[in-house]
């Protein structure tokens, strides 16, 4: 069962450690309460949509075992807070937060109530009661690099990008050194919306971008936008976080599909079965957290590439961060045949070398 809760104040690998929950308390007629606080519209297509989507999924998992609410459009910060505390006052006795933003909220919230669980995604700190999970989504962004850098005729490839935080960085770099180890020639241009959700305006950054020679665009935002301006205008490009391609069947290529309910049915189960333990997790190709779209609008012998490259990131052949890697100044941070460590992937704040634009204060 689900109950929908307005918007508040919205318009628009596991390290465990010690401390278990229990839901004994429980009556055994009395459904777990499960809350999402999403950052977007479920309508959006991409993270909100691919979160409830999984929630969903898990819904249908437990059946009546379950009674699942959801917030969309809550803004990061003092929205945040109040969307968290009303859910933890409501009874809620698990909740998903699915914004790095929200990640100081949860903190906080959790704080002062000990007896709710808290998960988060995307972000990295982590309590008694509160937990974060993620996924290594730089490896979709790999693959979506190898399919630009083969496919594009002009060299130039446009990117749409939200917020310069360390898991777009690092995507961005993903992405370009996929694209240069099958085209040295190509270039990457970069405009930074800050929005994870404003369909105008990812239009209009994709149209500026198709304007600027970009015959292939990827993002990092969460519309449907770009692939359907690039449809419009003739040029290519990828989905993001789930399978945009019924919106422009003849632009999209592919697109990195978050799949999240795996998680979400397992969490779940371990706060029914009092065995809720906190920590961090990480989801990548191998455990299905990062799935790829059907490959579409391509060669088949770029189609055979993409596919080669998956299959050796699953195998742990292949893992996109290894060097030699530069970065712009020239500097060696990564040495050659040496992999990149987590740590430096997960707070990445530069650009490597062959990105022609400055890195964004």
């Amino acid at each position: 069962m689900k109950r929908v809760l307005s918007s508040l104040l919205a318009v628009g690998t596991v390290a465990a450690l010690s401390v278990g929950f229990s839901a004994t308390t429980l009556a055994d007629d009395e459904p777990l309460k499960v809350g999402f606080v999403y950052v977007g519209p479920i309508s959006d297509h991409g993270w909100s949509y691919a979160h409830d989507q999984a929630r969903l999924a898990m819904e249908a998992e437990f059946g009546d075992m379950v009674e699942t609410t959801y917030l969309e459009s809550v803004p990061e910060g003092a929205d945040t807070v109040r969307a968290l505390e009303r859910m933890a006052r409501s009874g809620h006795d698990i909740i998903f937060a699915t914004s790095f933003g929200y990640m100081e909220s949860v903190g906080e919230v959790a704080e002062r109530f000990p007896d709710v669980v808290f998960e988060h995604a995307t972000g990295y700190q982590s309590a008694g009661n509160f937990a974060n999970y993620n996924g290594h989504f730089y490896e979709g962004r790999y693959v979506l690099g190898k399919i630009a850098g083969l496919e594009t005729e002009t060299n130039t490839i446009g990117y749409i990008a939200s917020y310069a935080i360390p898991e777009v960085v690092s995507g961005i770099n993903a992405f370009m050194l996929g694209a240069q180890s099958v085209n040295p020639d190509v270039e990457v241009k970069i405009i930074w919306v800050n929005t994870w959700y404003d369909p105008p305006r990812e239009a209009e950054a994709a149209n500026a971008l198709i304007d600027q020679g970009a015959d292939i665009l990827v993002q990092h935002t969460d519309s449907t936008a770009q692939l359907q301006a690039s449809q419009e205008r003739g040029v290519r490009g990828f989905g993001n976080d789930s399978d945009m391609g019924a919106f422009a069947p003849e632009a999209q290529l592919t697109a990195i599909v978050n799949n999240w309910a795996p998680y979400y049915i397992d969490r779940v189960q371990a706060v029914m079965d009092g065995t809720w333990e906190t920590g961090s997790y990480m989801g990548n190709m191998e455990d299905g957290m990062v799935q790829m779209a059907p490959f579409a609008n391509m060669a088949d012998e770029t189609k055979a590439v993409a596919e080669e490259t998956m299959a050796g990131i699953i195998s742990g052949d292949i893992h996109p961060f290894t060097g030699p890697i530069f970065n712009q100044a020239g500097e060696e941070v990564v040495a050659a045949g040496e992999v990149a460590p987590l740590d430096m992937i997960l707070s990445m704040n530069f650009y490597i070398q062959g990105i022609d634009d400055a890195y964004p204060n």
